[in-house]
């Protein structure tokens, strides 16, 4: 009787063992998948991306003048 005992306690730790390994293995392939996902939509996020257009300020002189009423200034 005792053996069977011990026969059904080591059985039923190695089950549990195996699920515990079976969760924590499934968790990790989730989460790399999830990881996987993100990476790959931001990557095709930023290819997407209208390039930005590099605008040039004209080098114009500042012009000063007067009207009558006081001074204009026109950056």
């Amino acid at each position: 009787m005792q053996n069977i005992r011990v026969f059904f306690v080591i059985i039923s730790a190695i089950a549990v063992l195996a699920m515990a390994a079976l969760l924590t293995a499934s968790l990790t392939v989730a989460f790399a998948g999830i990881l996987a996902v993100l990476s790959i939509g931001r990557a095709l996020s930023a290819r997407l991306k209208p390039v930005p257009v590099r605008a040039k300020a004209s080098k114009r002189e500042m012009r000063v003048w007067n009207d009558g009423r006081g001074t204009i200034i026109d950056l």
